[in-house]
């Protein structure tokens, strides 16, 4: 007979949180979610999503499609979310969104410029209401920044990739 298996503790490495539950670490390196709560999409999807929301309401650049369409564009933003977590450092939780971003030329995938982006959004409450409003405002905050560098980069990049592409 063998011995019953112990409930083990799941640890994390840092990458992407792609789970649709809403993650919490509670101490060091161990992972866990709020009970009975999920997002309605995984994490890197939420974001995406609040990105190009972002773009449509800053209004300076006029043409975006997401990966889901396969158009050909100068610029591609990509990258990889490191963080969309809860984090508790002794009793204070902050929300943490911390995002690897990418500027790809199109035509041919070369990266043009790179930047990680990180919100810490201290919250008041952990209830699982707040953590969600911490969330957007750390989403906010974020996609704020990201479209500034992007757009920045973009008008010094883009007709450099523009030409590239078209050399006539």
């Amino acid at each position: 007979m063998l011995p019953k298996s112990e409930p083990s503790d799941v640890y994390r490495l840092p990458s992407d949180q792609s789970s649709p539950k809403i993650a919490v670490i509670p101490q060091g390196d161990l992972i866990s979610s709020y009970k009975a709560s999920r997002w309605s999409d995984p994490a890197p999807v939420l974001l995406r999503n609040r990105l190009l929301d972002g773009f449509q309401r800053d209004g300076r650049v006029p043409l975006l499609s997401t990966d889901d369409s396969n158009f050909q564009a100068d610029l591609e933003l990509g990258g990889s979310l490191q963080a969309f977590q809860t984090e508790y450092q002794g009793t204070h939780a902050s929300v943490v969104v911390r995002l690897d971003a990418l500027l790809v030329r199109g035509y041919d995938q070369r990266i043009l410029a790179s930047r990680r982006f990180e919100v810490r959004q201290p919250l008041s409450d952990a209830k699982v209401p707040a953590v969600v409003a911490g969330f957007g405002q750390a989403s906010d905050l974020l996609t704020a920044q990201v479209v500034a560098w992007a757009v920045e980069q973009g008008q010094k990049l883009a007709p450099a990739a523009r030409n590239a592409a078209n050399p006539l």
